[in-house]
């Protein structure tokens, strides 16, 4: 008896793993008549889809069925012009389903139903549609390592809240996805629905959590067939209007513009921007920056950040260069200054084409164009002015080729070159990429070889390689890696690297739990340790063992804390600013202790703190990060930062003297405060506001001098006021409306201003009372962008 018992039992468990390990497959049918997207499900054509259920946790527990009370049912159906789904999300307490409205691509505090489409089924990059129980959308470009939420595309849905729950219905067109030329489709298909008071993400298809790679485990979508997608062709003109004005003038500007998107066919897509306009794209975050290397910029133009996820593989791609500051400065004699030097230059047009083969080669192209750009110089004795080119015109390039293969493994070749009209830098960048892993991925190699040629008055070329082994499944997992990077490698004309020089190595192994305990949700640990050399000295630049604990609760709040120590004392290559140069950095521990309450509740708040000891005499860091936020209801929240770090003793180059280059020690604070509010009218209109107060100082007390060995001296004869005090403001309020399938109407109100001296002001109310006294400037501009589609226009005429 017990023995058919056991038996059975093993019976049971190998037929759900046996489910569990296959993908499952739903069959969709072609359609003729019209499906409206009202969230009702009652056409005709919905009764004979087949439906996909039986889902499976995700998240926390994962493998777990779903309860019988919250099952969830899911149909796709299809014509020549979209793919439709409807979902009907089962709910014992609709009363408890939580929706708050949030802006599109934002999830909040909400419930959410989700498709994944990868048209070429190659297990590599998703195509993900949500849809929370407000209404609201999000999508998302997905690869093993990036969701890319700014991208956007152009689909209708609707839900509705009913007496058992709630229901989606969607209808995602042909031109908002890519899948291969074919007269018979087959696509890679998920579903998920989040139900967010229990804390718990289901899916269609299991998505096993002991696998590192999630992509590859999508089902199946078959039975789209001889469809004859309509011509694949948008416009978006746009018009704005700004009025401008500070203290010294005021001016009215008017901008107008187009955007086109173009469906080559149904793989490849051209995107171009003519006479392109980002004068509401959100505000740099300017701070003080005391380090020898360039503030990295979020990118917040649309046309860099939506679909650009081939152009951005090998990371040689900053698209902050194109309209960025200029490449060169001008040359001025000692009875000239420099009266205008533009900030940045202006882009003047750009186009890209990607997509995808049906054998599985990615192809990017990307292409831009930036004006001719001056800077004004006065002769301070006859009081003439004269203008010099700062930044010819440029044209920036990128080419990429990205051959996928195995489901799960690609090789890449990129190129990106610049070059700039006349006697200017030009650059070129080539990298080859190739990342392998095994059918089961369990185990990924990948790496990379660049090469560099830069072509100035003085020419040079540079390479950089670099090789990863990894164990990417299992509760045990590691990593290893070397680098290295030649002294010449220098991609900063389209791209962005600070450290070059060097050799390295980097390894790690963590354990994590991959089902909740009695007395965790999730937990993991990890070991890290790395060393880096530089390669004409030997000497140690980087060095540090690092470990690392997250986990979250059963109640679902999270907990991590990091200890970082550098067992060996290194030199820094970079702070001196001078070739050959280095500078001796001290030993030192770092320790980091955050928390996150629950999300679910209408209170909420993240903390962190941090702490750095250097083997240096009262030299340490500390800070603490604040960040309350307050759900008031569905439609309005406000969340608040206070990010502190103070710097005691700190240390950096300030200038250079008779005994050569000067260091000083200097005490530093940052605080940054920043207000984000959100009132929404409606899931398509709502008012938003975006504030921001930054202030930092540099108190220099001691100076010292370098000398050759990269130890300092004291420098008691450098009187020089190198002190900084810095103060930047940012407000933002904005409404903004949906009017219309991919058209939005934006009312923007900026504010903002920045003042920067050498007298440091400790008192927070005088420096709010400075930047308030100064000049600032106010900006008051409407921009309207309107979506056309060809096909629509087309059948009107």
């Amino acid at each position: 008896m017990i023995l058919i018992k056991n038996s059975i039992v093993f019976l049971a468990i190998l037929c759900t793993s046996l489910l569990y390990g296959q993908k499952k497959t739903l069959n969709t049918k072609s359609i003729t008549t019209k499906i409206s997207i009202d969230g009702r499900i009652t056409e005709d054509a919905w009764n004979s889809a087949e439906i996909a259920s039986d889902f499976v946790m995700y998240q926390p527990d994962n493998g777990k069925a779903i309860n019988e009370n919250k099952k969830t049912e899911v149909k796709v159906v299809y014509d020549n012009d979209a793919v439709y789904i409807a979902a009907i999300l089962y709910d014992e307490d609709p009363n408890k389903i939580k929706k708050e409205i949030t802006n599109r691509d934002s999830f909040g505090v909400t419930d959410y139903f989700s498709i994944f489409i990868n048209g070429f089924n190659d297990g590599q990059q998703d195509f993900r549609f949500y849809v929370t129980a407000a209404g609201v959308q999000l999508d998302c470009i997905a690869t093993e390592d990036y969701n890319d939420f700014s991208w956007d595309a152009i689909w209708d849905s609707k839900t509705v809240i009913t007496d058992k729950g709630w229901v989606v219905e969607m209808k995602i067109p042909y031109a908002a996805i890519r899948f291969p030329n074919s007269n018979k489709q087959t696509w890679g298909i998920n579903f998920l629905r989040n139900i967010e008071r229990d804390v718990q993400v289901y899916s269609w298809n299991r998505i096993d959590t002991k696998i590192g790679a999630e992509l590859t485990q999508n089902g199946l979508l078959e039975g789209i067939e001889n469809i004859k997608t309509p011509t694949r062709l948008f416009f978006i003109p746009y018009a704005s209007f700004y009025n401008q004005k500070d203290e010294n003038q005021s001016d009215n500007t008017f901008k107008g513009g187009l955007d086109i998107k173009y469906g080559i066919n149904d793989a490849f897509t051209l995107d171009a921007i003519l006479v392109p306009d980002f004068g509401q794209t959100k505000f740099d975050n300017a701070i003080l920056n005391l380090e020898p290397f360039e503030q990295k910029l979020d990118e917040n133009r649309p046309f860099f950040t939506e679909g650009t996820e081939l152009f951005s593989k090998g990371n040689l791609f900053y698209s902050r260069r194109i309209g960025g500051y200029p490449s060169s400065d001008p040359t001025v004699a000692e009875n000239e200054e420099i009266t205008d030097y533009p900030s940045t230059v202006d882009l003047l047009n750009a186009i890209k084409i990607s997509g995808r083969t049906k054998k599985g080669l990615g192809i990017g192209f990307l292409n831009a164009i930036t004006e001719k750009t001056f800077a004004t110089i006065k002769d301070t004795i006859s009081s003439t002015s004269r203008k010099e080119v700062i930044e010819p015109l440029a044209n920036y390039n990128i080419v990429v080729l990205d051959q996928r293969f195995n489901q799960n493994s690609s090789v890449t070749f990129i190129n990106t070159n610049t070059i700039r009209n006349g006697s200017f830098r030009d650059a070129n960048v080539s990298g080859l990429l190739f990342d392998l892993n095994t059918k089961k991925n369990n185990y990924s190699l990948n790496g990379d070889f660049k090469y560099s040629t830069v072509n100035t008055f003085e020419d040079y070329d540079g390479y950089k390689t670099a090789l990863n082994f990894e164990k990417t499944s299992g509760k045990i997992r590691y990593e290893v890696s070397g680098k290295y990077i030649s002294e010449d490698y220098d991609v900063n004309d389209l791209g962005l690297i600070y450290y070059t020089n060097y050799h390295g190595g980097y390894a790690n192994a963590s354990y994590r739990i991959l089902n909740p305990t009695s007395v965790f949700n999730t937990f993991k640990i990890l070991q890290e340790a790395s060393l880096e050399i530089q390669n004409t000295t030997g000497k140690i630049q980087d060095d540090y063992l690092k470990t690392t604990i997250t986990a979250s609760s059963l109640k679902n709040n999270y907990y991590e804390f990091s200890l970082l120590y550098t067992p060996k004392e290194t030199f820094d290559f970079y702070e001196p600013r001078d070739y050959g140069r280095y500078v001796y950095v001290p030993k030192k521990v770092i320790s980091l202790l955050a928390f996150e309450l629950n999300r679910n509740h209408a209170f909420t708040v993240d903390i962190a703190s941090s702490f750095a000891k250097y083997d240096e005499e009262d030299r340490l860091n500390y800070g603490v990060f604040i960040n309350p936020k307050y759900r008031f209801n569905n439609q309005f929240s406000l969340e608040y930062a206070l990010d502190y770090t103070a710097k005691r003793s700190d240390r950096g180059r300030v200038g250079y003297d008779d005994s050569g280059i000067v260091f000083a020690e200097r005490n530093r604070e940052i605080l940054q405060n920043t207000l984000v509010g959100k009132f929404a009218i409606t899931n398509r209109m709502a008012l938003n506001l975006d504030v921001r107060y930054y202030w930092s100082y540099a108190d220099n007390h001691e100076f010292f001098t370098l000398q050759d060995d990269g130890y300092l001296t004291p420098n008691p004869n450098y009187n020089l006021n190198k002190n900084r005090n810095f103060n930047s403001w940012n407000f933002d309020l904005s409404y903004s409306w949906w009017f219309a399938l991919g058209s939005e109407m934006i009312l923007l109100y900026r504010n903002y201003a920045l003042e920067e001296t050498n007298q440091v002001e400790k008192d927070l109310s005088t420096n709010l009372s400075d930047i308030f006294n100064s000049n600032l400037t106010n900006i008051f501009s409407i921009s309207v962008r309107y979506y056309i589609d060809y096909n629509v226009v087309k059948n009107k005429f």
